[in-house]
């Protein structure tokens, strides 16, 4: 196998294990995944999502905010995440700078559906516990099978599940503590299918027009942790602060290369780090709330990708990613409290970006309402409508092929939410 067939084949690997970190990771910066932790919370853009707790979701955020519930509270909903994403001014050269071809593509997005719940149970004054489920991510990329770049596009499928314990501490009317566990399930899926136009000569070390070049997929498991603390200067203002240890998650996979299979390898792929701070503020004598969060991701942790077989794979320089968001709230009556807010989030990927794992710094514009069925119970709407920028997208698979494109992102989220107190 030459040196150039064994390059290519690492570029494609790094592509799978990639997308499977995207998948398997406890939030991320832009990317393709987005925040699903509640209805709530996609309506005000997540602005001081680690303090208001206004429903059991916020355990997702901070566990210390456990504290603030004096009853057993249950939240349960979905978000729906429609992806729009767009390859234009896109060029794909075939073999060693060959024949060039229009690889455009209008819309390689899709919608996906996860589902949360989240159960906080208050066990005295001083202490409450709490469990949920939820989708840090649930989207697909998908090109079709008769795309000029398939061995860039094809399909890409990634679902994680997050199993959260936690517990909160009362220190006094000022100060609450928390801290939980984060069990981490992520599967990814991947096919990539060679280009009809790649022109590559009749040798069997290199992939040939048509021919299916990858068919893997990966799943692992990770354990992780977090902490948080809530400062309530009155009952109308408070902070919260909480911390996300993400761990190294090993991932087993069958992966399929020109028809070669490989084997229950693992795939050692580093998640990020989480801090965010939040306020909440409800102006004295009226209706109208503000709130706001600053979020740091630590996706510079992932530097590189390395199995326990194939070495490493591939190189990386990602940066580090952050949230801005602010929001309000108002108060209407007994029956409808409106919200919306607005963020900007900065891209984790910096100098290695891709057409099927689109990328860029994007704005959040969000709306939601929640409806108070009775003094019990309401339910929750949410809206986001997520704008990303054109970023410029070069990848090449050795000598064998290259692409070099404009992708552009947007996103819909959407959040329906039923909770209870008892």
């Amino acid at each position: 196998m030459t040196n150039n067939t064994r390059l290519f084949k690492k570029s494609l690997l790094a592509v799978t294990i990639t997308t499977i970190t995207l998948a398997s990771s406890q939030a991320m910066a832009a990317g393709f995944q987005l925040n699903a932790q509640s209805a709530t919370g996609i309506g005000r853009a997540f602005a001081g999502d680690a303090v208001i707790a206004d429903n059991a979701s916020v355990m997702a955020r901070n566990p210390a905010a456990m504290a603030l519930f004096d009853e057993t509270s249950l939240s349960l909903g979905f978000e729906s995440i429609t992806s729009m994403i767009e390859v234009k001014d896109a060029t794909y050269t075939g073999f060693m700078g060959g024949s060039s071809h229009n690889a455009d593509y209008d819309d390689a997005g899709d919608t996906s559906i996860a589902p949360n719940i989240h159960l906080i149970v208050p066990i005295n004054e001083k202490f409450a516990v709490g469990v949920n489920a939820y989708s840090n991510f649930g989207t697909k990329t998908e090109f079709s099978d008769d795309y000029v770049g398939g061995e860039y596009g094809g399909l890409t499928d990634v679902k994680s599940v997050n199993f959260g314990l936690a517990g909160s501490y009362r220190l006094n009317k000022q100060w609450s503590f928390g801290a939980g566990l984060d069990l981490i399930y992520g599967k990814g899926e991947l096919k990539r299918t060679m280009s009809s136009q790649v022109g590559t000569p009749p040798l069997p070390t290199l992939p040939q027009a048509g021919q299916t070049i990858l068919d893997a997929e990966a799943d692992g498991w990770a354990l992780g942790f977090n902490v948080g603390t809530v400062f309530e200067l009155n009952e109308n203002n408070r902070f919260g602060l909480a911390y996300h240890y993400s761990p190294e998650l090993e991932a087993k996979g069958d992966i399929s290369y020109l028809g070669t299979e490989y084997k229950d390898d693992t795939l050692y792929m580093p998640l990020p780090d989480l801090l965010e701070f939040s306020g909440y503020h409800k102006i004295e004598d009226t209706k109208f709330a503000v709130h706001y969060s600053v979020q740091w991701i630590g996706w510079s942790s992932f530097d590189k990708l390395e199995a326990k077989d194939a070495g490493v794979l591939n190189d990386y320089e990602w940066q580090d990613g952050w949230h801005y968001s602010i929001g309000g709230t108002y108060y209407l009556n007994t029956d409808w409290t409106l919200r919306a807010g607005y963020m900007y989030d900065t891209s984790a990927q910096d100098e290695i970006t891709s057409i099927s794992v689109p990328d860029s710094d994007r704005q959040w514009f969000s709306a939601g309402f929640t409806y108070h069925i009775n003094e019990k119970s309401n339910v929750d709407f949410g809206f986001t409508y997520l704008m990303g920028d054109d970023v410029k997208v070069n990848e090449s698979t050795s000598v064998v092929s290259s692409i070099s494109a404009t992708t552009h992102a947007d996103a819909i989220l959407m959040g329906l939410q039923y909770s209870r107190s008892f």
